[in-house]
């Protein structure tokens, strides 16, 4: 994730604040150097660094700590905060017709932003068009069309044409029934004047209601130069960072955005049209943090349950508290995980588990995990209906017969079944569990998942991890 170092990092510093009940000017130096050192190293313009740190500093020292309030939690809380106001809010791009441009230089990820973002808004009801007019790259057309094919929306281009501009007046007159139109422009290498001519004449004429500036994550200092240009040449009113699966430092972000004077509307977080976030300041910050996103990750499960295919039109989640848990419930719930991303996102989000936690996992320990339940889905290919039905019947033979049947050895086969019987085992608990009971112990849970934040009220509330 962007700035994920500084998140590590920075709960090091934290963790050693513990047990102590006030902080003095050593404490808060050491936080304040560990904070100027991350952020200079995921690249994040120098100013910006010194205005943070001078920020927080001042705080500490200064502000008194509520009543009960330990150390750590009033610096983690200072801390949240500034850095909440540093990233600001999140653009705002309301549920209704309008014209979406999209600039940037080639590489970026626009063409890819693009369904992503009309991806995201057909899933809350609206009609969206991706409007290609990208004459220069070869094989822009052929990718932009494939992947709207992708996300399931309209698309116009026309591999045929050389003006772009021309491409840009026709597809709105031939989407004219669209809700959301998306107008992606070519890039260059570098910020050359034909580039800026182009995209002027198309802003122009599509005379956009927002303009986002879409930037790769990995991109550094030379972020800076870029966003005045474009802002110059047609207006920034948010930016979309791509890219965050990767390994990058994200910090060129941070500071386009602070000199574009605008704010970051999408997070590109993976390579299909569904790896697409709407940017929140609190979660985003929170999940940094290692505090968890419990918003971002109710509409990753709802999002998943909805788009998770089934042979059994009557299959009902709630069903596997009621009865008999097999194999086929398992591959259910399986699938609905690999619909909500890569696991240590997932994690990310989950108050308690991201964060510390995973710090302390090798870096390709959620890959291996990954692998694991694909490997999983592989074996249960090559089981009967009556053992998908009755696991607990797979007796030794039966278990070489599928190994050797879906390629995978001996071991992978009992660790499914030993997986399936320990989640089994979970179920369990739940089954005959009143309304009640659930309550309880979901309040239980949501007292424990802040990470040690009780005394500024956990996890509570939509505005973020201090209510």
């Amino acid at each position: 994730m962007v700035l994920d170092d500084l998140g590590s990092s920075l709960r090091g510093t934290l963790d050693r604040l513990q047990g102590k009940t006030r902080l003095d000017e050593e404490d808060v130096e050491e936080v304040v150097r560990e904070i100027q050192r991350s952020l200079i190293q995921a690249d994040v313009e120098i100013g910006l660094v010194m205005e943070l740190s001078e920020s927080i500093e001042q705080r500490a020292l200064e502000e008194e700590p509520p009543g009960g309030t330990t150390a750590r939690d009033f610096v983690l809380r200072i801390v949240y905060e500034e850095m909440v106001d540093l990233v600001g809010e999140s653009t705002d791009l309301p549920l209704e017709p309008q014209t979406i441009l999209l600039a940037g230089l080639q590489g970026s990820g626009k063409t890819t932003t693009a369904a992503k973002m009309a991806w995201w808004f057909s899933k809350k009801g609206l009609r969206p068009a991706v409007i290609q007019t990208d004459t220069f790259r070869p094989g822009a057309y052929d990718q932009a069309k494939e992947m709207a094919e992708r996300a399931e929306v309209t698309f116009y281009g026309d591999p045929d044409a050389d003006d772009p501009v021309q491409i840009a007046r026709d597809g709105l007159a031939a989407t004219e029934e669209a809700d959301i139109h998306i107008v992606d422009t070519a890039g260059r290498h570098a910020l050359e004047e034909g580039l800026i001519d182009e995209i002027q004449e198309i802003d122009e004429v599509v005379e956009p209601d927002r303009s986002l500036l879409v930037m790769d994550a990995a991109l550094g200092q030379g972020a800076k130069d870029q966003a005045q240009r474009f802002e110059e040449a047609i207006g920034i009113d948010g930016v979309a960072i791509t890219k965050l699966d990767g390994t990058a430092k994200g910090g060129g972000a941070l500071t386009a955005v602070n000199e574009t004077d605008s704010s970051i509307a999408f997070l590109g977080t993976g390579e299909t049209v569904q790896d697409v976030e709407r940017f929140e300041p609190n979660g985003f910050i929170s999940r940094l943090l290692g505090m968890g996103d419990l918003k971002q990750l109710a509409e990753r499960v709802e999002r998943a349950m909805a788009d998770t295919d089934t042979d059994e039109e009557d299959w009902d989640p709630e069903d596997i508290l009621d009865g008999q848990f097999t194999l086929k419930d398992m591959r259910h719930q399986m699938d609905a995980m690999n619909k909500m991303g890569p696991l240590d996102q997932v994690l990310d989000m989950i108050p308690g588990l991201g964060g510390g936690i995973k710090d302390q996992l090798p870096d390709d320990a959620m890959d291996v995990t990954q692998d694991r339940m694909r490997s999983f889905d592989i074996v249960m290919d090559s089981m009967t209906e009556d053992e998908l039905e009755n696991p607990r019947s797979v007796g030794a033979s039966q278990t070489r017969r599928i190994a050797r049947g879906s390629g995978q050895p001996e071991e992978r086969v009992q660790e499914l079944l030993e997986q399936h019987r320990m989640m089994e085992r979970t179920l369990k608990q739940f089954q005959g569990m009143g309304d009640a009971d659930m309550q309880r112990m979901m309040k239980r849970m949501e007292g424990e998942g802040g990470g040690g934040m009780g005394g500024m009220g956990g996890m509570g509330g939509g505005g973020g991890p201090f209510g």
